[in-house]
């Protein structure tokens, strides 16, 4: 399928009051169609891998077509120059989800990118390292305990970050590791426990919320199964 023909595809199935509730959520509404996820899964099954037209896909601009783009390209031809550039081109935080989670996450350099981008002084690139200690978390079944140990010190590092789309991030990596085994519990609890200690509203909400679900009986329960 030729790259034109997907943009016209897209934006015949434009949604002007899906691009209104976008906003409401915080999301980029520039070049934006209001194609739902869903529908973008679709598309990204009928077109299969296809690592040419996902940089074609990018290089439109189009919200939709990157996401898409994340749907579609092949992870095992993903270069490391290819990743700076498109998360330096992240500009909405569901586009920077989708990509870590349809494809960075899947290549070769996910570990290494969730340490660097941690410390990135863009919101986006910030919360793509984040983003991607999560998934990793849960994606990665066969990673041992020292691959995401060397997380917590970053989460927490990172745990004074104010900026909403990054606190969120930190957040949400701080609970997925602390729910892969009861080793990695005990852990992010201690981390979480630790950045209570910090005079920072975002570190308390950080660590607060990571405490109450790392802690609680659903967690517990399964991990002990």
């Amino acid at each position: 399928m030729h790259c034109e023909e997907v943009l016209e595809r897209l934006k015949s199935m434009s949604n002007p009051e899906a691009v209104a509730g976008m906003a409401r959520y915080g999301i980029s509404t520039e070049n934006t169609y209001g194609v739902s996820i869903p529908n973008l899964r679709k598309m990204g099954k009928e077109i299969g891998a296809d690592h040419e037209l996902a940089r074609q896909l990018w290089a439109s601009g189009i919200h939709e077509a990157r996401i898409l783009a994340s749907m579609v390209d092949d992870p095992k031809m993903v270069t490391e120059k290819q990743l700076e550039s498109w998360a330096n081109d992240f500009d909405s935080w569901d586009v920077c989800d989708q990509c870590c989670m349809n494809l960075l996450e899947k290549t070769e350099f996910a570990y290494q990118k969730a340490v660097e981008w941690s410390s990135n002084d863009k919101e986006f690139i910030k919360r793509a390292g984040f983003v991607l200690m999560a998934r990793l978390a849960v994606s990665d079944k066969k990673a041992n305990d020292t691959q995401f140990e060397p997380f917590l010190p970053l989460i927490k590092r990172e745990a004074g970050d104010n900026r909403n789309f990054v606190k969120k991030a930190v957040n949400w990596a701080l609970r997925q590791i602390g729910k892969r085994n009861l080793n990695l519990n005990r852990r992010a609890i201690e981390t979480a426990r630790e950045i209570q200690l910090m005079d920072s509203r975002s570190a308390r909400w950080i660590a607060s919320d990571a405490v109450r679900e790392l802690t609680g009986q659903a967690v517990q329960q399964r991990l002990q199964e």
